[in-house]
Parts: structure tokens; C-alpha cells; sequence
């Protein structure tokens, strides 16, 4: 039996464009960030490549909802604050984003002393498993007994 073989031809004027797309984010730490979680063991370097590029996108799609507050409440630069008002008026973003976020603070008084960034992540208690995206990028120090 002979295997049918399909051919693809492509006009002479045409030519494919595939632009290939660059990560703006180092795929080494993006693949540490996915090795957090206890259930994945090996990273396909397709997938590493896709996540890469979905955390570009949704990066550029929150800047793009925050510079809209900042325009709206005639600001120069984007704020925590400016990223939780974005965040809440798209449901999906807001769904999953608004956990991780600090709270922000409540009147702050001039001359206070600021607050420290931990403190403000004590209000709410995290579920069983999960950690805040700030506990991944501190150094930890590591215990030689």
C-alpha cells in the first residue's frame, strides 16, 4: 500500500511571513516561576515560549487599561492605585489579580513614617499553597548549619 503524501504548493507571489516572536522576559525565569508549582516537572520549550508570550501580552493589555485611569484622573505616572482601578473594571483581571495586589493605603498622613510593604499583605490570608508574586523575587537566605 502506498501512503498518501499531500503536497502543499505556494503561488510565487506569495511567501509565508512568519516573524518569529522574541520574549522580552528571560525564559530562565519564567520557567523558575513555573517550576513553583509542586505539580510540574519538565517545561516543554513551546509552552515555556507560549507563557512567555501570554505574560507579554497581558502585560501590555494591564498598561494599557492603567495609562487610561492615569489619563482619566490626569496623572503623569501609574500608581498601584491606577493598576487596581484597571484591574477591577475588567472582570477577568480582576477575578485573579486583585488578591495578589497590596492594599492601598488608607489617608496617608504627611510626614508618617511609610508603611512597610509586608505589612499591608496581613489583612488578607492566603489560601493553602499559594504565596505572593513579591515573596518570589526576594532573596532567601539560605540556612548553613
Amino acid at each position: 500500500m502506498a501512503e498518501a503524501v499531500e503536497v502543499v504548493e505556494i503561488e510565487e507571489g506569495e511567501e509565508e511571513t512568519r516573524e518569529s516572536l522574541k520574549s522580552v522576559f528571560p525564559l530562565s525565569r519564567i520557567k523558575k516561576i513555573m517550576k513553583i508549582d509542586q505539580e510540574i516537572n519538565k517545561i516543554n520549550s513551546e509552552a515555556l515560549h507560549l507563557v512567555s508570550l501570554s505574560t507579554d501580552l497581558f502585560l501590555q493589555f494591564l498598561t494599557e487599561k492603567s495609562t487610561r485611569v492615569v489619563i482619566e484622573k490626569k496623572r503623569k505616572t501609574i500608581k498601584l492605585e491606577h493598576l487596581r482601578i484597571a484591574a477591577k473594571r475588567h472582570q477577568p483581571t480582576s477575578d485573579f489579580l486583585l488578591d495578589s495586589l497590596p492594599m492601598p493605603e488608607s489617608n496617608p498622613s504627611v510626614g508618617a513614617a511609610p508603611q512597610k510593604r509586608s505589612e499591608s499583605h496581613l489583612e488578607k490570608p492566603l489560601r493553602v499553597g499559594t504565596r505572593r508574586i513579591d515573596q518570589f523575587f526576594k532573596k532567601s537566605v539560605v540556612d548553613e548549619s
